[in-house]
């Protein structure tokens, strides 16, 4: 097996599996809720893809670590910013018109950047890090880039089904919760 293929396969099942009920995956089950699986599935492999190349960047060129804690403040905050909008609501005063009628691009957009905070310094991007200092950088971003991506959209699956039986009030209130959970743990951990 070639190096590169050790290196994909090696980083899907690696991280595949640490992102296994991690707060990206719970981000993900809530979007998967409120938006079309296929916008998701986009957002998802835009913000993994980002956050898995920086990654594989700092692996392959420094073989070091990202600086824990900063990162976390700024994840942090971001969250509690994320929190905030989402509770603002998802529908505009005037004319009753929903976000999930905005142009595609630009949810899938917000879910990258969403996605690509969440992940700074997360154990997953620390693992691709470590991975991509061992390993081919650029298979261990493809495979480390599916292997999130696959994990979220398990989660983004579920939201689907739990998005079609639950009140959207009930659901934006829950993920507002859940975004500000996470941003009050990484400050908290920072």
């Amino acid at each position: 097996m070639s190096d590169l293929a050790v290196a994909i396969a090696s980083a899907f099942g690696v991280v595949f599996l640490a992102e296994l009920g991690d707060k990206t995956q719970l981000l993900a089950l809530g979007y998967g809720a409120r938006y079309k699986l296929r916008v998701v599935i986009a957002g998802l492999a835009l913000g993994f893809g980002v956050a898995g190349a920086i990654a594989a960047l700092v692996g392959g060129v420094l073989g070091a670590t990202l600086p824990e804690r900063p990162l976390s403040i700024a994840a942090g905050l971001l969250f509690l910013v994320f929190a905030a909008l989402t509770l603002r609501g998802d529908r505009s005063e005037d004319d009753g018109e929903e976000l999930r009628d905005l142009p595609t691009r630009h949810v899938v957009v917000s879910i990258g950047v969403a996605i690509a905070v969440a992940e700074l310094g997360d154990k997953t991007q620390l693992t691709t890090v470590a991975l991509a200092a061992k390993y081919n950088p650029v298979g261990v971003w493809v495979g480390a880039t599916a292997g999130t991506v696959a994990a979220a959209t398990v989660g983004a699956v579920l939201g689907r089904q739990i998005g079609t039986r639950l009140d959207p009030k009930v659901i934006r209130y829950a993920s507002a919760a859940i975004f500000a959970f996470f941003g009050v743990l990484l400050l908290a951990t920072a």
